[in-house]
């Protein structure tokens, strides 16, 4: 499966698997507990993860706010946001495996006294460029927001209500700063917490970077990704090829578990109680341009439910007979598995990574995004620059007769073929970007997707530089309202460096 790229595990086993270091899973969440010792052995948590490869998650919520009295000393709390800094620089100086930077999840629910600092805090741009920062909001945030009510900041230390806000201007803020900087995304985990399978063990307070892999604290997963790319054949999906892969993908992701050599004993313990794997997918847009299908059409989405609950549905049946054969997870009783099932191997099965590297090497199209243009520049790796143009495209462009090299230069202006008249309307309608498609389907298709993944879905709603405020506050609003489990956008052009470029800087790549 490997070696034809229809199923890759995630980076830290690929780059891992075979060394000293033995280190094979990539999301990692740590508890930040409230004083000093607890800070700073959440930072040398975060260290060795980091050196070992994995990305890290935590939540801030715990720490007391900024003015808040600090008993020991008689002095001040200088709040969460000052901690953030120092975990940020220390993973300036620790690179994940001493392969790449670290990444890591900085979130801080909205009742928090400090969440106004917090969300503006990337304002300043050379803050936290190791974090990707989301607000925790829940239901009871959400309903002050849709009925222009107030809500209450409550102290984490007193559990002490300290003033109240109005919810909607909070929320403008969100929507605001998420517009300007990319940052922060909403997490909903209350959404979150319905699909927790072990809530006896304890509440999810944060994510692994990406926001795809919700985790108790001290709790790892490994994650892998089917290429649908390869799974259409001779114009229709090949659903006996894709059960085989199902199977063997969570066999491959439950042995990982085992074989893996875990950064700290604790992290191992959690981890090897609840055996949480997550099988995904990418190359979907290829998919769907082979099947001939627009990315935002009813069609698409019909594809996404459909192929995601076959996925579902296999890789649960295969932990159920897993169960049976090796043992089900330790928390296995505790757990609301225990009460639909006779066995289960793993608490979780599924989870939609964004999959940057190995969709890379795989040669798809990331995760399910649509395609970001028909010819791009990626920056990898600190200044590397890989030239992208969609081989579907330049396939049947060729196939029509109307490919050419100013073409191509023609397109990498923007990206986009919509508004050039000679490529034929019925490839313009199937070659839409990211850019093209209005931001509603991009939520539509990560709420068509969640729907059959136990855990979270990493998705980016992709927006035009021109792209409205309101944009985005109704990209959020509509994804609480179908479920998400949270939700990103970013506006193209509103950070300096960026992964993924239009524009004349593809000419001189030609």
């Amino acid at each position: 499966m490997m070696a034809n790229s229809e199923f890759l595990p995630n980076s830290p086993t690929l780059m891992n698997a075979g060394t000293p270091c033995g280190q094979l899973s990539a999301c990692f969440v740590l508890p930040v507990f409230d004083s000093i010792e607890g800070i700073f052995d959440a930072l040398e948590n975060m260290a060795l993860v980091h050196k070992s490869g994995g990305g890290t998650g935590f939540s801030f919520s715990r720490l007391r706010p900024k003015g808040d009295m600090v008993r020991s000393t008689k002095g001040v709390a200088s709040g969460p946001v000052s901690f953030i800094k120092i975990f940020d620089v220390a993973t300036d100086v620790v690179k994940q495996g001493g392969r790449r930077r670290g990444a890591n999840m900085g979130i801080l629910r909205v009742d928090h006294p400090d969440i106004i600092e917090f969300v503006r805090s990337k304002s300043t741009r050379t803050l936290f460029q190791n974090f990707n920062l989301s607000v925790a909001c829940d239901n009871k945030f959400m309903k002050a927001v849709k009925e222009n009510s107030d809500y209450d900041l409550i102290n984490p230390r007193t559990k002490k209500v300290m003033k109240r806000l109005h919810a909607d201007d909070i929320f403008n803020l969100i929507v605001e700063m998420a517009w300007e900087t990319g940052d922060p995304g909403i997490v909903f985990l209350d959404a979150i917490n319905a699909d927790n399978p072990t809530p006896n063990i304890g509440r999810i307070e944060s994510t692994n970077p990406c926001g795809e892999q919700p985790l108790l604290s001290f709790e790892s997963c490994n994650l892998g990704s089917i290429n649908l790319e390869k799974i259409v054949s001779n114009g229709d999906i090949d659903w006996d090829r894709l059960d085989i892969i199902v199977k063997k993908g969570v066999n491959f992701l439950d042995d990982v578990i085992d074989i893996n050599k875990f950064p700290l004993k604790k992290i191992e313990n959690v981890t090897k109680a609840n055996r949480k794997v997550g099988l995904g997918v990418m190359g979907f847009s290829d998919m769907l341009i082979q099947l001939g299908i627009p990315y935002d059409s009813n069609d698409a989405l019909c594809i996404a439910e459909k192929v995601m609950k076959f996925i579902c549905k296999g890789a649960k049946k295969r932990s159920m007979e897993l169960g049976k054969e090796r043992g089900n997870f330790p928390n296995f009783e505790e757990s609301v598995l225990a009460k639909g099932h006779s066995s289960m191997r793993n608490a979780t099965t599924c989870t939609i990574a964004p999959t940057g590297s190995i969709s890379i090497i795989a040669g798809c199209t990331s995760g399910i995004e649509p395609i970001f243009a028909v010819s791009y520049i990626r920056n990898v790796m600190e200044g590397t620059h890989l030239i992208e143009i969609n081989p579907y495209f330049k396939k049947l462009a060729k196939k029509k007769g109307f490919f050419s090299k100013d073409l191509i230069t023609r397109i990498s202006k923007n990206g986009s073929i919509q508004d050039i008249k000679e490529i034929p309307s019925d490839v313009r309608r199937l070659f839409v970007t990211a850019f093209d498609i209005e931001p509603e389907w991009h939520v539509r298709m990560q709420a068509a997707f969640q729907k059959y993944v136990d855990n979270a879905v990493a998705k980016t709603v992709n927006l035009p530089f021109d792209a409205t405020k309101e944009d985005v506050r109704n990209v959020f609003l509509l994804a609480h309202k179908l479920g998400c489990k949270g939700i990103t956008v970013y506006r193209y052009g509103s950070k300096e460096d960026q992964v993924l470029y239009l524009g004349k800087e593809l000419t001189e790549y030609l």
